[in-house]
């Protein structure tokens, strides 16, 4: 949710094979791919596009020239539909898309929010939990608003007025202080030659070009342009100008250092697909090979996580908890039966925005993995903080370097899936399920609780789950028809069990996400025991039938629900057969990873459903990519 962008510098110069045309004619400096130039409102607004996919319901600009001051333009929807300025001497710019937590999405709600008399603009992520407070102290301002963000201009106004030798960077310092909740803040004024941001909280990445500074909430922003990237930690304030960055915490200058990223920038972008969605489903293959690249030992059984431990603490090791919310939250329940089984600890999976660190559990003797994509997610970096106010050890599994998960947690594993635009995730449930099993391996191998000889079949799965979901990609023309005939039904009903139910949770969440249509998922046994009364012809059943989810079991319970009419739609392990099934679909013999790979058919099908209705698949209505509030 919610994305800012930023870029200080002189433009960019653009020859005939610098861009796919997303600088849009009439912008100012013309568009790009024609060997034009892109001026600073070009290069925000370009990275306001590369930002959508976080989700949002408006967009604005605050442009700085020399001459021409300071100028805003705003407007809520969507980003193609924001006219932003011609402001030819233009040396900085920040932008926003806004996805709404204070006030409807409306042109006055939308950001940059400024001050009083128009010299400072703000572009915010995150809460201000105090700004209520803040409101009453100030006043005798004028505010245009119903967000909590609007505070933030008329403090660093004050501040300003205060003393005339003030610098917009000494404001943001002492305006930070007062401010209660999470932010990522960047800041402009009329008369000065510098962004300066301020993270608490909430991602802010830095950029570093060639006479150029890009800021971002997100790589994706400026990729383009430069891969050296700064990573702020949490309460550091930086000023940014065309000659590069200045970092400060505790008043101290800091060196963050400079990282480069390393995947490409057509990674971000659609690649010949309709949807991101769609791309991202044919990228897990690939993902998954990078996911499990040099970390298996598939002779030795046994696996390379570049983690440690402290000595002993394994061996006394009595919990598992696993945190973490939606799609994250079902691969943490696919994870934790694989933990019981392959480590012999008692596993427990926790919804992040309901955990407490109870009761009757010994903190040295617990481990808390944390889930989550971005590794940003608020309510599990609140999850992780109680786990570490309690004693306990913590372990990110995340897809986002820097993240500031990371930086809370005592150890972490990449998913190392690349970037996932598409809101609805896909490629990264299959990776963080990938990783939580290697990691289930490698606690069971270190605490004697794994021979190599069981852990090998397991490795082997793993090994061979790229093949299998292209097997299953392969297959696509299957499930297309499939949607096609039953996507207008009433409704749908995922059923699995044991490692099926994951499974079928995240199957009827996507087809939730992304259709608007309504979906359950349950464990097939429950499926007598109350959702019987809603089954009809209209209500198909998908169901898991592969190993690990007890799949003749789970057939009983889909029989009832065929003779009260529903069709049936089964991924079913190669070689077996249900000949009552209306549709089957074989899923590889790959052993406990057998369900993730039928979970590739429940996307394709959530996926071709949506589409065929015209459905807005990247961006679902009410969605957000990263959800960075409680």
């Amino acid at each position: 949710m919610c994305g800012i962008t930023g870029y200080v510098g002189d433009g960019i110069a653009l020859d005939d094979g610098d861009s796919d045309g997303s600088v849009p004619d009439g912008d100012e400096g013309g568009a790009a791919g024609d060997g034009g130039f892109a001026g600073v409102g070009d290069i925000v607004h370009e990275g306001l596009r590369n930002l959508e996919y976080r989700g949002y319901d408006s967009a604005g600009v605050a442009l700085v020239g020399e001459a021409s001051g300071l100028t805003v333009a705003k407007r809520s929807g969507e980003v193609n539909n924001l006219t932003v300025p011609d402001v030819p001497d233009a040396s900085l710019g920040v932008g926003h898309t806004r996805w709404s937590t204070h006030g409807p999405p409306t042109d006055a709600n939308a950001h940059p929010h400024t001050d009083c008399v128009g010299e400072v603009a703000v572009v915010h992520n995150g809460i201000v939990e105090n700004h209520e407070a803040l409101k009453r102290d100030l006043a005798d301002h004028e505010f245009t608003s119903d967000t909590d963000t609007e505070v933030i201009p008329h403090l660093i106004e004050e501040e300003l007025d205060a003393d005339s030798e003030t610098t917009l960077l000494d404001a943001v310092r002492a305006v930070e202080d007062r401010l209660e909740g999470s932010y990522a803040i960047c800041a402009v004024r009329e008369g000065e030659d510098e962004i300066v941001v301020a993270r608490r909280g909430s991602p802010l990445v830095l950029g570093r070009g060639d006479d150029a500074t890009f800021v971002a909430s997100d790589v994706t922003a400026f990729l383009e342009h430069t891969r050296d990237v700064t990573y702020l930690e949490d309460g550091d304030v930086a000023a940014l100008s065309a000659d590069g960055v200045e970092v400060y915490a505790d008043g101290e200058s800091v060196d963050r250092g400079v990282e480069t990223v390393t995947w490409e920038a057509d990674a971000a972008e659609k690649g010949g697909y309709d949807h991101y969605m769609r791309k991202e489903i044919h990228e897990q293959p690939e993902s998954l090979r990078q996911t499990i690249a040099g970390r298996l030992d598939v002779d030795g059984g046994d696996v390379d996580l570049d983690v440690s431990f402290p000595p002993g603490f394994l061996a006394d090791l009595e919990e598992i908890q696993i945190v973490a919310c939606g799609t994250s939250n079902y691969a943490g329940r696919y994870a934790a039966q694989l933990f019981e089984e392959l480590s012999g600890v008692r596993a427990t999976v926790e919804i992040a925005s309901e955990y407490e660190f109870g009761a009757g559990r010994s903190p040295d003797r617990t481990l808390v993995v944390a889930v989550t994509q971005s590794g940003e997610t608020a309510d599990t970096l609140g999850a992780v903080r109680r786990a570490n106010a309690a004693g306990a050890r913590t372990f990110a599994v995340t897809n986002t370097l820097g993240s500031t998960v990371t930086r809370e947690v005592d150890d972490t594993a990449f998913i190392r899936a690349g970037p996932e635009i598409g809101v609805a995730a896909t490629k990264t449930f299959a990776s963080q399920v990938a990783t939580l099993t290697m990691l289930a391996v490698a606690i069971g191998r270190e605490r004697g609780a794994l021979a190599a000889a069981d852990a090998r079949p397991v490795l082997e799965g793993l090994r061979d789950l790229p093949g299998a979901v292209q097997q299953v990609l392969d297959a696509e023309p299957t499930v297309r028809e499939a949607a096609t005939e039953y996507g207008d039904s009433e409704a749908f009903f995922f059923v699995g069990r044991q490692l099926g139910v994951p499974v079928a949770l995240e199957g009827a969440l996507k087809l939730k996400e992304i259709s608007y249509d309504h979906a359950e998922g349950f464990a097939a046994g429950e499926l007598k025991h109350g959702p019987l009364a809603l089954v009809t012809p209209d209500t198909p059943v998908l169901a898991v039938l592969t190993d690990g989810s007890r799949a003749d079991e789970t057939m009983n319970n889909v029989t009832e629900a065929q003779t009260r009419g529903a069709p049936a739609i089964g991924c079913v392990s190669a070689g077996e057969e249900y000949a009552t099934l209306d549709v089957s679909l074989p899923v590889p013999d790959v052993g406990l990873v057998e369900p993730l790979v039928a979970n590739v058919y429940l996307q394709l099908f959530a996926y071709h459903v949506a589409n065929d209705k015209g459905r807005s698949i990247d961006k679902p209505r009410n969605l957000a990519k990263s959800v960075t509030v409680e």
